[in-house]
């Protein structure tokens, strides 16, 4: 592997600088280095960060290939700036055993433009009645510490006590799904003035909120580890601030389309705005964006969730729910975040890359960019800005909600361990 010289670059959006990359290793952050033997890139003042981190994917593979494979799913994550990501369990089969979340993470040493780490079932099937192979995941040469039932909540008090207690033995987290089923029974979107004047099923605060409520007070109570995926209320947030201000071990994450678009989207009756949890108020984004601003919630998750053309071009109450969002994350993030002040280019870093990786114990990714460290880096030209156009998404699917919406920020290069998967924009 050859040396690489990433010349003027903005390191955390600081003063230009110069870095020097000598196999999958940092070698050298200064100014003036030398080029001899390197390949030369001009960053010309881009910004560069640690490669990014998503807790929250949905690669689709075993079963789903349709919608997104391992291969297709690390493609669209490197040009979004990523070099690891979680790969959610709700594949079929379900990743609930050893074999499954080896077969995922044989895949990804196989055919990843990325590091793919698995995200064990917390229970067989997901079906919430009965604690999946925890141990013998962890145990596998997948090595599992992250264990969610996304797509549904672990519903049962007594289940989720179990597992909170399982996964402290060998310090995992539980990944929450926050959705009281009984509440949300018939919803289609968030409940409030918008579902009421369309008449679709709504959606309430409360079963989010609820759920999140119990499971910070049960994890309190067992002396473990929870993380809540997708918050999406200005609720969700004051309970979550308030167990962290108890000491209470909480994690929590927001994705990027709960950080821009509100449920006044719905209006048009497009099934691309169909997520869960639904878009809620500009309250609720306003909170959001705060709350990620001044570390309540952590980190941004993409929820990446590929769908087939034919499972969202449909009538809403048909179509499937879910965003693509891997490709977009980091753009979404400058537009919410960063163009507004709430968040510096290092304050980026933090929740995109470092804490992430630290939640889910990403080894050599989410480093400090400095000699001596894995050359996991994205370099981004944030002075773009140009539509979304997802017919040239790496994704197999293309059901995104910024079609033609111009936002600002282009990843033009990606290194995993030194090794260059995304070059002037172009996978490699």
């Amino acid at each position: 592997m050859s040396k690489i010289l990433i010349r003027g670059a903005k390191v955390l959006g600081g003063e230009p600088q110069d870095v020097l990359i000598d196999g999958g290793t940092i070698a050298e952050v200064g100014s003036g280095l030398s080029a001899e033997g390197a390949e030369i890139v001009e960053a010309d003042g881009k910004v560069l960060l640690p490669g990014l981190v998503d807790l929250h994917t949905h690669l689709r593979e075993p079963g789903r290939e349709d919608s997104e494979t391992v291969l297709t799913g690390t493609r669209a994550a490197a040009s979004g700036g990523f070099t690891t990501v979680f790969a959610m369990a709700n594949t079929f089969p379900v990743a609930d055993t050893a074999g499954v979340v080896e077969q995922v993470w044989r895949l990804g040493k196989e055919h990843g433009y990325c590091d793919v780490q698995p995200i064990g079932a917390v229970t067989v099937g997901l079906e919430g009645r009965k604690l999946a192979e925890l141990g013998a995941m962890h145990e596998s040469a997948a090595g599992v510490t992250v264990f969610s039932d996304d797509g549904k909540c672990v519903h049962d008090a007594v289940i989720m006590r179990r597992a909170l207690e399982y996964v402290k033995a060998f310090g995992g987290v539980v990944a929450q799904h926050a959705q009281e089923p009984r509440l949300t029974e018939g919803a289609e979107m968030n409940e409030g003035i918008v579902s009421a004047e369309l008449g679709l099923g709504g959606w309430p605060a409360v079963a989010e909120e609820s759920i999140i409520a119990r499971d910070v007070l049960l994890a309190d109570h067992v002396g473990s580890r929870v993380h809540i995926c997708h918050l999406s209320t200005a609720g969700s947030v004051e309970i979550v601030r308030w167990a962290k201000s108890r000491g209470i071990a909480v994690t929590a994450e927001v994705t990027p389309h709960h950080l821009l678009l509100t449920d006044e989207l719905v209006r048009t009756y497009n099934p691309v705005y169909k997520v869960n949890p639904p878009l809620r108020t500009e309250r609720d984004v306003m909170a959001l964006r705060e709350a990620l601003a001044d570390g309540t919630i952590d980190i941004v998750a993409t929820d990446h969730a590929p769908h087939p053309h034919e499972d969202k071009d449909c009538e809403w109450a048909a179509a499937a729910m879910g965003m693509v969002g891997l490709e977009t994350a980091l753009s979404v993030v400058q537009e919410t975040m960063v163009d507004t002040g709430l968040l510096d280019w290092a304050g980026v870093a933090d929740r995109m890359s470092v804490k992430p990786a630290q939640i889910g114990q990403a080894m050599g990714h989410g480093r400090p960019v400095s000699a001596g460290e894995p050359a996991n880096l994205t370099l981004v030209d944030t002075a773009y800005r140009g539509p979304v156009e997802p017919a040239g998404f790496a994704s197999r699917s293309r059901n995104t909600p910024y079609e033609g919406r111009e936002l600002p920020g282009r990843v033009t290069h990606t290194w995993l361990r030194g090794k260059a998967t995304l070059v002037d924009g172009k996978l490699t």
